[in-house]
């Protein structure tokens, strides 16, 4: 009988409360554009039927969707990746550069924690969000606002709505395709040649303790993350 192989090593890559707020927005987006597609498509509104509580589960998961995220700014990895999220690097600008000539070499692709699709995708869904939350507060209470601009609020509020849905349907499709990435957010860490490969100037604070004693002044470690960081 062979010798039982060793455990992989894993990176952490997510904690708990990380994951909590990924899930939890995860679901409340689903049920927006589930509703939403029951409110204004006549073949899902005749199958699913009672409108009104269809119309009453929309507009509440439409106003918690922000809670996750508040809720989870106590956690101070959560605060920290929403810096690595709002900074673009030359990196960055190579990896679009790459992404637009469709070149898929990860040579090609330089990325820390998070690549440059995954950055632009989270701001633009930030963005969105707060727009249709917006609308959404015009368009509830009427009383508000005057005509025109509730007209205006609905044309918004349901184009952009129907961008947002097709933007989460490529990002759920880019998940299906990287099970090491769904893994990762799932249960918290990663393969390390995954790492290396997807995320080379990434260095997870968790796994540079060796590298730092080994070198005795321990920049030399963050050399590579840092030179793409700035």
């Amino acid at each position: 009988m062979p010798p039982p192989s060793e455990p992989t090593t894993r990176v952490p890559r997510f904690t708990s409360a990380q994951r909590w707020v990924h899930r939890t927005t995860a679901w409340l987006a689903l049920t927006c554009v589930a509703t939403a597609a029951c409110l204004y498509v006549p073949q899902l509104a005749e199958l699913v039927g009672r409108r009104h509580l269809v119309r009453d589960v929309h507009i509440w998961s439409g106003l918690l969707v922000p809670a996750p995220l508040l809720l989870g700014l106590a956690s101070r990895a959560l605060r920290a990746d929403l810096g690595r999220l709002n900074r673009f690097g030359p990196h960055d600008r190579r990896w679009l550069r790459a992404a637009l000539r469709r070149d898929r070499r990860a040579a090609s692709r330089p990325a820390d924690k998070f690549n440059a699709g995954q950055k632009t995708y989270a701001a633009w869904i930030a963005g969105a969000v707060l727009v249709l939350l917006g609308t959404g507060l015009m368009m509830w209470f009427t009383g508000l606002t005057p005509l025109v601009w509730r007209t205006a609020a609905t044309f918004v509020h349901d184009w952009l709505a129907l961008a947002v849905g097709i933007v989460l349907a490529g990002h759920i499709g880019k998940a299906l395709a990287d099970p090491e990435s769904r893994r990762g957010m799932r249960t918290g860490t990663v393969d390390p040649v995954w790492a290396a490969v997807e995320h080379p100037l990434w260095h997870p604070d968790e796994a540079r303790p060796h590298a730092l004693h080994s070198h005795g002044r321990g920049r030399s470690a963050d050399a590579p993350f840092d030179a793409g960081s700035r």
